[in-house]
């Protein structure tokens, strides 16, 4: 057979996407343990997560948490940090922490082979961790160095600039971290925020390739951690919006935009569809945004949309970067795309366009058992279950151009939305 390469080959959408949901089990800690297996498979994926509590904490402490979690591989009873390192280095083994509004915790990528031995120092760092002070001066160094360069970035900066802008600069979802919240973290703080806030409502995540037995012993281990009850959080303070910022920086080439306003959780009903809208309007690089800006007017080498969630909030926002003198007549080209898609339907080529990638990213977003325990655990996290993606791609098949057109009415035909420019 002689293939033909200057043809394409035919895009074939699968009938059924049927997605087995993991196995779940209570520990004896209370927490819930959740297994995907991955046969003939011998890495390991496992992640740790319990209830966040940064938004709890008064805004001077904001950093605790970040640093308690960065500071658990830094010494334990057992080992010092060159000896945790050097450890997980011998295994090939990799440990990292996970941060968030809402989740924190501990995440470890292993062998089968070397998965028992690992364990071990791995579930110590849970309640043994020592906070060493001579490693937090460190980190408290390369922090301020970290902040002070992100201070000079106007993309950065722009991004810091919508969310105080969204929320209000005394809100901890808008808060801006300065240096002397890294000077206002303390061991002793770090120390009760481990033993006291951290670790509630724990949820383990595992991927691999396990026997009933070695299951069983997983969970066993597991239901060893600390898992603290839910402690009442503190009421987040009142959101105060505010329209527009605009911050020149007169040695900056460049002006990073930011424009966006609320919008809706995975949960809800019209999500699968706003998220097709926001794709044409700038969620992939065919995306009428990169077709105006980028391809046409050449005022930027991206510009994107996107569905963000903070905590329990959520918005979108599209961002882009471009050449300062451009940055006027870019605001008003967003604009321009954004009436379009609320005045016009699209084109039966380009809605068949997004449909065939969308359907084509969201089935290689399965093409792993780790992609399979992430996907879970966001669907899980944001109030679904793997019901979510099968009603996506049922949806992704049939959704027309007068959907498109009624969902950018409901959700971006009314503006001012918030607007900020930095540089």
């Amino acid at each position: 057979m002689i293939l033909n390469r200057s043809m394409a080959p035919e895009f074939n959408v699968p009938e059924d996407f049927e997605l087995l949901p993991p196995s779940e089990f209570k520990l004896s800690n209370g927490a819930k343990f959740f297994y995907i297996p991955t046969p003939g498979l011998d890495a390991v994926k496992i992640d740790v997560l319990c209830r966040g509590q940064r938004a709890s904490l008064p805004l001077d402490h904001t950093l605790i948490s970040s640093f308690t979690l960065q500071m658990l591989q830094e010494g334990t009873k057992q080992k010092d940090a060159g000896e945790i390192a050097e450890f997980f280095d011998f295994y090939a083994v990799e440990a990292y922490p996970y941060l968030t509004f809402s989740h924190e915790g501990l995440g470890l990528l292993s062998t089968k082979k070397h998965l028992t031995t690992v364990l071990e120092v791995f579930i110590s760092l849970f309640t043994e961790a020592t906070f060493p002070e001579d490693m937090l001066e460190k980190r408290k160094s390369q922090r301020k160095l970290s902040i002070q360069l992100e201070k000079e970035k106007t993309s950065s900066r722009a991004d810091q600039v919508f969310r105080e802008c969204l929320f209000g600069a005394g809100h901890p979802y808008g808060a801006e971290i300065e240096k002397a919240h890294v000077d206002a973290v303390k061991r002793d703080q770090l120390i009760s925020y481990y033993e006291t806030m951290l670790w509630q409502d724990l949820e383990v995540f595992v991927t691999g390739n396990f026997d009933s037995t070695e299951l069983e012993n997983l969970c066993l281990q597991f239901g060893q951690l600390p898992n603290r009850l839910v402690s009442e959080s503190a009421p987040l303070p009142k959101i105060n919006t505010l329209l527009a910022v605009t911050e020149p920086k007169e040695k900056s080439v460049q002006s990073s935009i930011r424009i966006g306003s609320w919008s809706i959780p995975k949960s809800h009903p019209d999500f699968i569809a706003l998220s097709i809208f926001n794709t044409i309007l700038g969620g992939y690089f065919g995306s009428r945004l990169i077709k105006n800006i980028r391809e046409d007017k050449g005022h930027t080498y991206g510009i994107y949309s996107s569905l963000t969630e903070i905590g329990d909030s959520n918005y979108w926002v599209i961002a882009a970067d471009v050449q300062k003198e451009f940055y006027p007549s870019v605001i008003k080209e967003i604009y321009h795309e954004i009436h379009l898609l609320t005045q016009e339907e699209i084109s039966a080529d380009e809605l068949e366009v997004v449909r065939n990638y969308l359907i084509g990213q969201m089935l290689k977003q399965f093409s792993t058992a780790f992609d399979l325990i992430d996907r879970f655990k966001s669907a899980h996290h944001s109030g679904t279950d793997f019901d979510y993606y099968t009603e996506k791609l049922a949806y992704l098949k049939i959704f027309t151009a007068k959907d498109m057109l009624a969902i950018g009415q409901k959700y971006f035909a009314s503006p001012p939305f918030i607007e900020v420019v930095v540089g």
